[in-house]
This record gives C-alpha cells, sequence and structure tokens, in this order.
C-alpha cells in the first residue's frame, strides 16, 4: 500500500529531474519540443510528495507509443492515457514511485495549465503556503488514501488554477 508522505522542499529535487531530463532527452531526441519540471517538486518552498513530475512536449504524441520499451528500460511503466486523452503517462518506481512523465503534444492545452500553475506558485508565496498548509494536513488525514488525499485538494487546487490560468493569460 502507497504511503501519502508530504515532505518540506527538498533542493536535491532539481537534481533529479536534471538527471532525468538528460535521459529523456536522449531518448526522445528529435521528436522532443521541450522538457518541464512541474508538480510540487519544482517550485522552491513548496511541501510537495517527492515525486518528480517531467513534462516533455514532443511534436507528435502517436509516436510516443514506440518508446514504450525504451521508457521501460529506464525504469518505466508505461501507463498509456492514463485518464487524460492526449497525455501518455509513464510511472517508475512502483508502490514507492519517484517520478511521473506526463508527455503532450505540442499545443495541447494540459501545457499551458501545468506551466501556468507552477509558474503561479513561484510567484505567489501565500497561495503557495496555503497549499503547502492543506497537502501537509491531508496527508496526516489519509496517510495510506491517495484518493481521499487528491480529493481533499481538488478545490483549492481548482481555485489556484483558475488564479494561474488568469495570472498567466496576462502576463505569462
Amino acid at each position: 500500500m502507497r504511503r501519502v508522505e508530504v515532505r518540506p522542499y527538498d533542493e536535491k529535487w532539481i537534481d533529479l529531474f536534471e538527471e532525468e531530463k538528460k535521459k529523456l532527452s536522449s531518448l526522445f531526441q528529435s521528436q522532443l519540443v521541450a522538457i518541464h519540471h512541474i508538480g510540487s517538486t519544482s517550485v522552491s518552498g513548496l511541501s510537495a510528495k517527492p515525486v518528480i513530475d517531467i513534462l516533455p512536449v514532443v511534436k507528435e504524441i502517436g509516436r510516443v507509443d514506440g518508446y514504450n520499451e525504451n521508457m521501460r528500460a529506464l525504469g518505466y511503466e508505461a501507463r498509456g492515457e492514463n485518464g487524460l486523452p492526449g497525455r501518455r503517462f509513464f510511472l517508475k518506481g512502483g508502490e514507492d514511485r519517484t517520478h511521473h512523465v506526463h508527455v503532450f503534444e505540442q499545443g495541447n492545452d494540459e501545457i499551458t495549465r501545468h506551466l501556468a500553475f507552477r509558474d503561479y506558485l513561484r510567484n505567489h508565496p501565500s497561495d503557495r503556503n496555503q497549499y503547502a498548509r492543506v497537502k501537509r494536513e491531508l496527508a496526516e488525514r489519509y496517510p495510506y488514501d491517495i484518493e481521499s488525499y487528491i480529493e481533499g485538494k481538488n478545490q483549492l487546487v481548482s481555485v489556484i488554477q483558475t488564479k494561474a490560468l488568469e495570472w498567466f493569460n496576462k502576463d505569462g
């Protein structure tokens, strides 16, 4: 059973992202348009589950399935769209996850949503701190119930996401 653990921000998350970015860049090569560190581990000062979220942007999402074996060789499990049309999702570490890779084709609106959320939290410490507090409280309340943890933060995520997209479209 996976434990929901939220830790204080750790500078090593940047290095873990950079290490994986090199591997993924080498793997996807000419398909790769960009690769971003997203999620809570990408926001300095934000408490997070210690899972590095990575967003590669590719030219053609349909070609990503052809990389499944290479991703497996890097320790990833391919999960297809995993509930989000237009995405290819990979996880590393099984029950003790270390990385999530969310691959999208250039132009997909999900890219903007993820980057806006990240950048907004980087620039709005009061919302970042409120989000961290809620995540810590939920992790304590639901240490072995990831669904309740996620559901518990959904309302706040939705509010922040709306503010983030408005801010990003105005200032980003």
